[in-house]
């Protein structure tokens, strides 16, 4: 099992459990957490839930090397969620949603804190938007939800540069809560989420439906814009450039693109 679940007074922590593999995204846990996430939504125990990872990372992203096969395997059996699955889920998630930080966040590891109501992160986490690195375009509508998150020039910054920001960083920007020691993040995360869960799920439930109303159509249309300029730029010059040092162990240079790459 990739996912780990465990109750306690109304709050269910849902801890992303590949630390082989640094907890990245594979069919599997794309699945598991979209479930867990249905499930705890539909359970009326439940009034709150915390994500965070186990071991050194929080999540590392798409596991690239699952990805390969997906993509040269034309028989591979994909999850019934997957990646845009699990986007749909957090979309509509209607209960509080706390992230802890506690290690590395790549991709999805980092743009899933714009669909978190509190976000919490270890003192020696990072997180990086590496799409840039990667010649591709942003994702999980992190284009409207990261500048209103945390402002449009610390967005552009985060979307744009693909550089590491660590948990300072990330406090001052806004996008994290609370910076927590290591040792203590997941129960500092916990107690807070208790003070939440202890208050009525149909109230928190409405709090989080009118905060988050006003967005929907602009989430729904910052995917569809961010799914479309990824199909444009999958495959170009700049994504082969990037595959390519990657697969070579080297780093890209995107300065010998054709013009306008």
């Amino acid at each position: 099992m990739s996912l780990i679940i465990v109750d306690s007074n109304r709050v269910r922590t849902l801890t992303l459990d590949r630390p082989e593999a640094l907890n990245s995204f594979n069919e599997a846990l794309y699945d598991a957490l979209a479930d867990a996430l249905l499930d705890a939504a539909a359970d009326p125990a439940v009034a709150v839930v915390l994500l965070t990872g186990n071991g050194r990372a929080f999540s590392a992203g798409t596991d690239l090397r699952e990805m390969a096969l997906i993509t040269s395997d034309p028989d591979f059996q994909r999850g019934k969620h997957g990646f845009r699955g699990l986007l749909d889920v957090l979309v509509e998630f209607p209960k509080p949603l706390i992230c802890a930080v506690n290690g590395i966040g790549l991709g999805i590891g980092a743009t899933i804190l714009g669909f978190a109501d509190l976000a919490f992160m270890s003192s020696t986490a990072r997180i990086k938007c590496p799409f840039t690195d990667l010649g591709v375009a942003p994702e999980a509508a992190s284009s409207v939800l990261l500048p209103a998150l945390i402002g449009r020039q610390n967005a552009a910054w985060v979307l744009m540069s693909s550089e590491w920001i660590d948990a300072a960083q990330a406090k001052e920007m806004g996008l994290v809560w609370r910076v927590c020691e290591p040792d203590t993040l997941v129960a500092d995360a916990h107690r807070y989420a208790e003070v939440l869960a202890a208050k009525p799920i149909s109230s928190l439930v409405a709090v989080k439906r009118t905060m988050t109303a006003p967005r929907r159509a602009e989430i729904d249309a910052a995917r569809e814009r961010e799914n479309e300029a990824f199909r444009e730029l999958m495959g170009g010059p700049a994504n082969a450039e990037a595959l390519a040092a990657f697969a070579e162990g080297r780093k890209a240079d995107f300065t010998q693109l054709p013009p306008g790459w």
